[in-house]
């Protein structure tokens, strides 16, 4: 039951960042390395959107529900903000999954998420699931960002 309240808790965190939160993005006051959107729901539900581990910089998931060339969309838009809020892009993303509740949708959306890499491909896993945690998200992306050296 702990497990559902807490997964209930995350996808309000996720759903409050896509409507906007009232909280201004940026490092976590008390967890060093720790990157909120939305720190005081966030702090409740025991999570942070993004930690800089070393030179890396793990990215939790982002989901959106709808079309999925809108959704691919808004997830990508969404990683790129908290990219761009530590001085990456997406040529430094290592690693990309991607969680997808209609795998022949996200493969004719395909050409959506192109452009946001540039031709800097990560290496990435796209995984058909029956379903994500609410029945209408159809897209859930998490990412793995190096700092280059130095940053």
């Amino acid at each position: 039951m702990r497990h559902m309240l807490a997964a209930a808790l995350m996808m309000a965190a996720s759903l409050a960042h896509a409507q906007g939160s009232p909280s201004a993005p940026g490092p976590s006051k008390v967890q060093p390395g720790c990157y909120h959107v939305n720190e005081k729901m966030e702090r409740e539900v025991g999570y942070c959107q993004a930690v800089r581990s070393g030179n890396m910089l793990y990215i939790s998931g982002h989901t959106a529900s709808g079309e999925m060339g809108g959704a691919v969309k808004t997830v990508y838009t969404r990683l790129g903000r908290i990219l761009a809020a530590h001085g990456l892009t997406f040529k430094d993303v290592v690693k990309e999954n991607v969680f997808t509740t209609d795998m022949d949708a996200l493969v004719k959306a395909a050409s959506v998420r192109l452009p946001f890499y540039d031709n800097h491909y990560p290496a990435a896993s796209w995984i058909g699931v029956q379903r994500l945690f609410m029945p209408e998200l159809v897209i859930e992306v998490e990412l793995v960002a190096a700092f280059p050296e130095g940053k």
